[in-house]
Parts: C-alpha cells; sequence; structure tokens
C-alpha cells in the first residue's frame, strides 16, 4: 500500500519534508570548526572543536613518524594550515576526506611521541572538543638541573626552594571576569613577578611549574616540586563567583578531610612506597608504620603551611581587601603534597569589576607579590630550614653577633680581615649584592 493512500494528500508534504530531515539528520557527521595547539615542556595539546560528540581513533605509525586521527562522518572547517606549529613536534597537518563520509586527519611528527585523546563537554567559553595529547617520553618536562641552588661561597649552605605555580593554563582559562579576563593570564604574569622578587633575595631560589600558555595536570604540578626539592610550594589563583559581589584575597592550606585521603590514596600506590615522605621511605614499611609515618609528615607539613600562609595572609591584609580574615583549609589538589608546606592564594574575585580591573594593572599585581613575598620572608626567617643559609645565619646570629660602623677609608676586605673572616661571608650574612659599603653604614660582623 503506497504512503500516499495511508496519509490524506494535504499532509503528504509535510511528511515527506520531515522524513527527508531525519534522514538528512542520520547522515549528516559532526564539522571540525576550529583548531587550537597548546605546546607545553612534556607534551602539545591539540584540540578540535566539533559541532558535537564525535567518534574517533587515533594510531601511530614510524618510519617516518606520523600521527592518524579519524573522525567518523566528520567533514573540515577548520583551517590547518594557519596554525602555528613552533614549539610542538608537529612538521605538518594533511586532511582528506576518508570512506566518502569519514575525514582522516595525519599529524607529520619530528620525532615519536606518545598519543592520548579524549572528548570534552561543552564549557563557558567553548563547544563540544576533542583533545589530542602529543606526549614526549624523553623526559622533557624537568629541568636537568632541578635541584636546589648551593652557596658554595659560605660552606654549602642551600638555598630555600619556593616553586611557583600559575593555576590552570592552555585550553583550561580558569574563570573569567565580566570583560573577559582570563584567570590563566593574571596568575602567570603574577607568579613570574613575584619569582622574580623570590631570586633577587639572598638565600632564596624561586622555580615556575609553567612559563607559558599551556596546562599542566595537577597532579604533575605537585611532582615538579617535588623533583625540585621545593621548601614551598604556593598556588597562584584568582576566585570567582556567580555573582559579582564577592571580593578580596583568601589563602588556603590543606583540610584534614584532604589529609586523611591523600594517605589511604599514597599508600594504596606502590609507586610511592620508595618515595621520600617528611625524609622518611616507605619502602619495606608494614602498612600501619607506613601510615603513622605519613600521618605525622602530612601533620607537620599541614602546620607549617598553616604557618607560612598566616604570614603571606597579614601582608596580603596590608595592600588589599580580605574575603576571609584567617587561612582557609580545603582539599584542593595541589595543596596534597605530603612533606612539602603548600599554600594556594586567591589574588582576588576577578568575577568583581573592581578587582577584575585591579588585576589587569601591573602596579597591582607588583604590591600583592611584594606583600606575598613579605610575608613567605617573614617565616623563614623565624623557621629556615635546616641546612639552608638562613638557618646558618640564624644560627650565627644566636651564637655572637657584633655591629661594626663603617668609617672614612674602610673597605669590606679590610673589615673581613681585621674579624678573622672573608668578604663574601660579610655579603651573605648582610645580604650585600656587592662588597662596596658606604660612610656610616651598620654591618653585622659573624662570630669566627
Amino acid at each position: 500500500m503506497s504512503m500516499e493512500k495511508l496519509i490524506p494528500r494535504a499532509l503528504f508534504g509535510a511528511v515527506s519534508a520531515l522524513l527527508l530531515s531525519v534522514s538528512f539528520l542520520a547522515h549528516a557527521g559532526s564539522r571540525v570548526d576550529d583548531v587550537r595547539l597548546w605546546p607545553a615542556p612534556d607534551h602539545t595539546r591539540l584540540v578540535l572543536d566539533t559541532a558535537g560528540k564525535v567518534a574517533h581513533n587515533i594510531f601511530s605509525l614510524q618510519n617516518p613518524s606520523r600521527l592518524v586521527i579519524d573522525l567518523k562522518n566528520a567533514e573540515l572547517g577548520a583551517d590547518f594550515d594557519a596554525l602555528d606549529l613552533a614549539g610542538s613536534p608537529i612538521k605538518r597537518i594533511r586532511s582528506a576526506p576518508r570512506n566518502g563520509s569519514d575525514l582522516r586527519v595525519v599529524l607529520d611528527l619530528k620525532s615519536d611521541i606518545k598519543p592520548r585523546s579524549f572528548q570534552l563537554e561543552p564549557n563557558g567559553q567553548y563547544g563540544h572538543r576533542l583533545v589530542v595529547d602529543l606526549i614526549d617520553e624523553n623526559g622533557r618536562r624537568f629541568e636537568k638541573t632541578a635541584k636546589p641552588t648551593v652557596t658554595q661561597s659560605v660552606g654549602g649552605q642551600r638555598d630555600i626552594v619556593v616553586v611557583i605555580d600559575a593555576g590552570h593554563g592552555g585550553e583550561d582559562p580558569g574563570a573569567i571576569g565580566p570583560k573577559g579576563t582570563r584567570e590563566k593570564n593574571v596568575v602567570l604574569q603574577m607568579a613570574k613577578t613575584l619569582a622574580a622578587l623570590i631570586d633577587k633575595r639572598p638565600g632564596y631560589t624561586a622555580k615556575l611549574t609553567r612559563t607559558g600558555d599551556y596546562y599542566i595536570g595537577l597532579r604533575n604540578r605537585t611532582l615538579l616540586a617535588r623533583k625540585y626539592n621545593a621548601d614551598l610550594f604556593v598556588s597562584v589563583h584568582a576566585d570567582a563567583f556567580r555573582t559579582p559581589q564577592p571580593k578580596g584575597a583568601s589563602v588556603f592550606a590543606l583540610s584534614q578531610r584532604g589529609a586523611t585521603s591523600e594517605t589511604a590514596r599514597w599508600l594504596a600506590q606502590s609507586e610511592n612506597r620508595s618515595d621520600l615522605t617528611g625524609g622518611v621511605s616507605l619502602d619495606g614499611r608494614d602498612d600501619m608504620l607506613a601510615g603513622v609515618l605519613l600521618d605525622l609528615s602530612m601533620t607537620a607539613s599541614i602546620n607549617a603551611s598553616l604557618g607560612v600562609g598566616s604570614s603571606v595572609l597579614g601582608n596580603l591584609g596590608r595592600v588589599a581587601k580580605l574575603h576571609k580574615p584567617r587561612v582557609e583549609q580545603a582539599s584542593f589538589v595541589v595543596l596534597k603534597s605530603p612533606d612539602i608546606p603548600s599554600i594556594l592564594v586567591e589574588a582576588g574575585f576577578i568575577s568583581n569589576p573592581e578587582e577584575e580591573k585591579n588585576l589587569n594593572s601591573q602596579w597591582y599585581r607588583d604590591r600583592l607579590a611584594s606583600a606575598i613575598m613579605k610575608g613567605i620572608e617573614d617565616y623563614f626567617q623565624k623557621t629556615p630550614p635546616p641546612g639552608t643559609m638562613l638557618a646558618w645565619q640564624k644560627q650565627r646570629g644566636s651564637s655572637a653577633v657584633s655591629h661594626y660602623q663603617i668609617k672614612a677609608g674602610d673597605t669590606l676586605s679590610g673589615v673581613a680581615r681585621e674579624n678573622q673572616t672573608t668578604v663574601s661571608e660579610l655579603m651573605q650574612f648582610n645580604g650585600l649584592t656587592d662588597d662596596r659599603v658606604m660612610v656610616g653604614q651598620t654591618i653585622r660582623i659573624p662570630a669566627s
């Protein structure tokens, strides 16, 4: 029986059009609308913006190295040729239709990589996305010199190492302000300013988890801090809320609940057994003893984090409005180092128009960075880590210190000879950057 006899003539045209539309949708594919590339030290992230979820398959080829990305029932609407490939392992990107309705994308590579792919749901900025990570397994993630700087001139006492972590990055913009300010950009600029301030202080060395616009996994950020043998980990962020009213800076340390979950995670993962936590290896320990040692390390780390966090918050309160009057505690992943004091600084609410404007100002970011530096310095002056130059200075200062006022004709080398010490030791002890002194200047003389 024909469809025309089952459906009145008046409805036949509409039904035919509807069936045609359904048939078209069933065969219509997704479309690659845009493409972005985020090179990082240990991986490169390729992001394809798609009209919807897309079935895909990826596989590698050697001689020469290539990565093939097959997208089912898809077509290309982006321009791969316009993509800047600098800093990535990709030499060229080619694409062509396949099997009539599919799309094949081929990445010609400079070297072999380990691929990983996943899809992301739409968020406030982007729609559906297919993410392909090209992971470098040759160890570029960490600097080969990721060790504390040693100050040889004062008997091998090392610098205090502070790792500064700029939140978000790459495909993850973080919070976005009313005028479009992206958290990832603001906190990176502030992290670089803070790192420069730290490096200028005698006895301190700063390291950055990221130096550009790329994303690092949360666990990898704490792993970097461990590779750098950090004495302190500071993660810099900018807060946001659904309404524009909230404002003010905050400082967070790890909560006890977060510490408990992290202890369980460490004990459950065998690779953590041989790692150092609080100076003690868990390798070869039974679960009960390992748990006790780890709990002690986590408790000490949290107490130290609260101490340095309180010092930083107090100094931030002198230059900015505070959101809360005390250090808050939460289960942020980046704070979960069992053996490294870690704090997270929310520089302000980027969702507040006034604070968005402030955070876009270099002058305001400099004030915040200086306050954080002062808080770090105040804390370590009181409790310097053993083996550091600051600990040496404190010990020498508490044993016997004299003061000498520079007179006309004095030189630092002459003062050093008279006091049976060296010019470099006097410079380190007084935080001098060169051996020049001025008449009337008072310098501290360490005990012989």
